[in-house]
């Protein structure tokens, strides 16, 4: 199915690392600890506007990061979360991640908005470890790292307006005289395989048009090409209908009127009821006038606003493009009354805490792999002792470390976990780590 379509990667923010702090005032000579948290980093989002029409902007830009959280500091304050990045596209627009077949959000609905990727949380100042055993913890935190993910998106709102006409009646040379869209042209039938998008700018407002190909007789019955895309016109408000009053073709114009106007009734009663603007073009060529005043009477009898103009001239264009954005002024997108409650968003869950699993890389090193594990290491600050040994406590007890001797590591063996590279040891090192016999030692991170 052919869409306006781009590819982004984006970017959460980190969140703030939290520290180790102790009151020092005066009079007061065993302060307690008075380390503040992390604030949480910014999530990106992306949210439906209804009167975007294109995903043209993403094409010059890919690459999105919304803001880090701040660090935590002293007398326990915490830092600031790290704003949202909201991104704006179309209503209509679909959302697919990097490898999965299904989407993980369809925005159908203004003003809509979708969660892409989360920002880290805060990570904890040693004020939040305090206990009434340890009242002087030196342990704090690192930020979680925000989730960064590659996207695809795909607008299924084609166009506000569709090109429609049989072949080689100059809807491609149109669309090309009116916006900057540049389609290969020529003097055969079927030169346009794909529909074409052109983003036309009349004064301060844009408004999407689409050549649509393939439009003959029997078009609604799958012959010629019109089958594979009669389904775009679907999503359009309104119709651009192009004939050739040029005389060159040998048919008659009105005929080929009659044909398309009973394609689009016949493959959907909706496209017959569309507003329509009818263009007689190549308007330039000598007996074109002749021609074009009678069918222009036959068109308005009809109830229709028809202009005659020249796509390869420019002549008559500014004012059919004014026609046409008016009947859309008139013709606002349909909003879809959809109860928010009822609204399905499709969501993957990520991995639980205890899911993990270790792979053999490609130097002999040993992967730990799960959402979980490399949040713990990853918010571990291992320049503190204390922070370490609750590390190693808590892969002890999601049973890493026994699943490490299972898959083979032994003393010296390099494991990494996310960003983090560390050694297998085996000995308690004089650590005071609870009834363990293995420890990890930071090599490089």
């Amino acid at each position: 199915m052919f869409v306006d379509e781009v590819k982004i990667k984006v970017k959460a923010g980190k969140g703030g690392n939290g520290v180790v702090a102790f009151r020092r005032e005066k009079y007061v000579p065993k302060g307690g600890p008075a380390g503040g948290s992390g604030g949480q980093g910014g999530h990106v989002i992306l949210q439906a506007e209804p009167h975007l029409t294109t995903l043209l902007d993403f094409r010059y830009q890919q690459h999105y990061a919304a803001p880090n959280g701040e660090a935590g500091s002293g007398s326990q304050k915490h830092g600031h979360d790290g704003e949202d990045l909201i991104l704006k596209v179309p209503v209509g627009t679909v959302v697919y991640e990097e490898g999965r077949e299904m989407p993980i959000a369809d925005l159908t609905v203004p003003g809509q908005q979708y969660i892409v990727a989360r920002g880290g949380r805060g990570g904890r100042g040693n004020a939040v470890f305090a206990t009434s055993r340890r009242q002087a913890p030196r342990i704090a935190e690192r930020g979680e790292p925000g989730e960064e993910k590659a996207l695809r998106l795909e607008l299924k709102l084609l166009a506000d307006v569709g090109l429609v006409g049989f072949p080689n009646v100059g809807k491609s040379t149109l669309i090309a005289a009116c916006s900057a869209a540049r389609p290969k042209i020529a003097d055969y039938p079927f030169t346009t395989l794909v529909p074409n998008l052109g983003v036309v700018r009349v004064e301060e407002k844009n408004f999407v048009m689409a050549d649509i190909p393939g439009l003959i007789e029997g078009a609604h019955e799958g012959q010629g090409l019109g089958i594979q895309f009669l389904r775009h016109i679907e999503r359009t408000r309104a119709i651009l209908h192009v004939l050739d009053v040029s005389g060159i073709t040998g048919r008659d114009p009105m005929e080929d009127y009659r044909i398309i106007r009973n394609e689009l009734a016949a493959y959907n009663d909706r496209l017959a009821e569309l507003p329509e603007v009818v263009a007689l073009n190549k308007i330039d060529l000598p007996g074109a006038a002749e021609i074009a005043e009678r069918v222009e009477g036959e068109i308005r009898e009809l109830g229709r606003e028809v202009f005659r103009i020249s796509a390869a001239t420019n002549e008559g264009i500014t004012p059919i493009l004014y026609a046409t954005l008016r009947i859309l002024e008139e013709n606002p997108v349909p909003v879809a009354l959809v109860d928010e409650e009822e609204m399905v968003v499709i969501r993957f869950g990520g991995e639980s805490q205890e899911n993990f699993n270790i792979r053999r890389t490609y130097d002999g090193a040993f992967q730990v792999e799960g959402e979980g594990v490399v949040r713990s290491v990853a918010m571990t600050d291992t320049n503190l002792d204390e922070g370490l040994r609750r590390l190693h406590r808590h892969l002890e007890r999601l049973g890493v470390i026994q699943a490490l001797r299972q898959a083979g590591a032994r003393n010296g063996d390099t494991i990494r976990v996310g960003d983090a590279e560390m050694e297998f040891v085996e000995e308690a090192g004089g650590w005071e780590v609870d009834d363990a016999d293995t420890i990890l030692e930071e090599e490089t991170f």
